[in-house]
C-alpha cells in the first residue's frame, strides 16, 4: 500500500473545503423540516396519531412503488415485526448473514428464534446465492413437510437479505434458492433506501422488507422505521401489531393479543414527510461522492474505493475504502491515521458470531466475511460534503 501520506492526501482532495472534524455520516436539514415539525407542534399531534403518519406511509410507499407501508419507531421494529408476520416462532432458525449490524440477529432473537450465520459474497457485501445454495442442500432435511437443520433439528423459517452498506443483495439468485425451500425472504433494507436492483428498489423484491430512518441514514426521522408489505392482509397485521393490538372503537380501551407499543410518532413522520421530498437530491449527491472518492483513490496502490455491484444502482449510503489483502494491522493503522486527522473513519460491525452472545450459534464456513472483516473502512458519506469540494 501506498504511504500514510498519499492516502491521506487522496482522502484531503475529496474533503477539500468541509469543516473539520468530517463525520462519518450527519443529516441535512432545511427550513422545509423544520416549517413541518412546526405543523405537527401547532397541531397537538406529536404522538402515534395524526396525518403526517399517514402521509409519511403514502410517500414512502409511493416513492418506492410498494404496496402497503407501515411506519414504526425504529429499523429493529421494523426487523421484529417483518419476521413474525413472516412465520418465524420460537425455536425456529433464521437464515441471516455474519456481516451485519446486530440488529439484525437482535430481532431474530427477538422472536424466541436462532440466527444461523451464513457468508458474504465479496462484490455485494451480501448473502451469496450460490454458496448458501450448496450449503442448505448439505444440512437441510424434509421432515413432515418442514425443512430442518439436521444438525440442531429446528425449523428453518426465514432468510434475511441485508443490503449492506446500501448496495443490493442479488435479489434474483436469491430468491430461486429460497423458493427451492419455501423459505420466506425478508428484505433488510435499513441502509439501502433509494438503491436498485436490475431498476427495481429495494424494500420491493420480497414480500416483506424492514427500513430504518436513524439520524444516519440516508433520510431521517429522527429515530423511527417502515415495513414494506406486499399483501393487505398482513399489512393490515403489522398496523394492529404495532399499535398494541388495541380494538378500534370511539371509547373502549381493550386488546385481543399480545401487540407492540412501536408506531412511529407523528412529531417524526413530519420530518420524515420533509427529508423524503430530498431524497432525489441526496442519493445523486452521495453518487457523485463516491465518484470523487474512486477518482481520488485510483492512482493510490493498496487500496480502492468499493464499488456498486454491476446490477445495481446504489445510494452509496456508506461508502468504503478496501484494503488488497485483509491484514488487520494495515486496516487498523489507516483507522488511526483518518481518526488522528478529525476524519471519521470506522471498520465494519464486529461479525456476529464473534459476538459474546452469538458466539455459539449455527453457522457456515464464513471465509468470505471473516476476510472483508479485515479489508473494509467505512469513511466519511454525508451527502453534502460534495457540495463544499467543488467537484462536478
Amino acid at each position: 500500500m501506498d504511504s500514510s501520506s498519499t492516502l491521506l492526501a487522496a482522502m484531503k482532495t475529496v474533503l477539500a473545503g468541509n469543516q473539520f472534524p468530517v463525520a462519518l455520516h450527519e443529516p441535512s436539514f432545511s427550513e422545509r423540516e423544520q416549517q413541518l415539525v412546526k405543523d405537527c407542534l401547532d397541531s397537538g399531534y406529536v404522538s402515534s396519531v395524526g396525518e403526517h403518519v399517514d402521509r409519511f406511509e403514502l410517500q414512502l410507499a409511493e416513492y418506492l412503488g410498494a404496496d402497503y407501508v407501515v411506519a414504526v419507531v425504529n429499523g429493529t421494529a421494523a426487523l421484529h415485526i417483518s419476521l413474525l408476520l413472516a412465520g418465524v416462532v420460537v425455536s425456529d432458525e433464521v437464515i441471516i448473514p455474519a456481516l451485519s449490524f446486530v440488529a439484525t440477529a437482535n430481532a431474530v432473537r427477538y422472536c424466541g428464534a436462532t440466527p444461523h450465520f451464513v457468508d458474504s459474497e465479496p462484490h455485494t457485501l451480501g448473502i451469496g446465492p450460490a454458496k448458501l445454495s450448496d450449503y442448505l442442500a448439505e444440512i437441510l432435511q424434509l421432515d413432515g413437510g418442514v425443512w430442518r437443520n439436521k444438525n440442531t433439528g429446528c425449523r428453518v423459517s426465514a432468510i434475511v437479505a441485508m443490503h449492506t452498506l446500501g448496495h443490493p443483495v442479488d435479489m434474483g439468485a436469491l430468491n430461486i434458492v429460497a423458493a427451492r425451500y419455501g423459505l420466506p425472504v425478508i428484505e433488510d433494507a435499513a441502509e439501502s433506501l433509494g438503491s436498485c436492483y436490475k431498476g427495481k428498489m429495494t424494500g420491493t423484491l420480497a414480500s416483506i422488507a424492514a427500513i430504518s430512518f436513524n439520524g444516519n441514514k440516508i433520510i431521517t426521522t429522527g429515530g423511527g422505521g417502515a415495513i414494506v408489505i406486499r399483501d393487505k392482509q398482513l399489512a393490515v397485521r403489522a398496523k394492529h401489531l404495532t399499535t398494541t393490538a388495541k380494538i378500534s372503537h370511539a371509547w373502549e380501551i381493550a386488546h385481543d393479543e399480545t401487540g407492540f407499543n412501536y408506531r412511529m410518532p407523528n412529531l417524526n413522520a413530519a420530518l420524515g414527510c420533509a427529508q423524503l421530498e430530498r431524497i432525489t437530491a441526496f442519493i445523486e449527491q452521495k453518487r457523485r461522492l463516491a465518484d470523487a472518492y474512486s477518482d481520488a483513490f485510483f492512482s493510490v496502490t493498496g487500496i480502492s474505493v468499493f464499488q456498486e455491484p454491476e446490477f445495481s444502482r446504489s445510494n452509496y449510503w456508506l461508502n468504503a475504502l478496501l484494503l488488497d489483502e485483509a491484514d488487520l494491522d494495515k486496516r487498523n493503522a489507516v483507522l488511526k491515521l483518518l481518526n488522528n486527522e478529525a476524519i471519521m473513519a470506522r471498520p465494519v460491525w464486529t461479525l456476529m458470531h464473534k459476538l459474546p452472545m452469538y458466539r455459539d450459534n449455527p453457522r457456515m464456513d464464513l471465509s468470505v466475511v471473516e476476510d472483508l472483516e479485515q479489508r473494509l473502512i467505512c469513511i466519511p458519506s454525508s451527502p453534502f460534503l460534495i457540495e463544499a469540494t467543488g467537484h462536478a
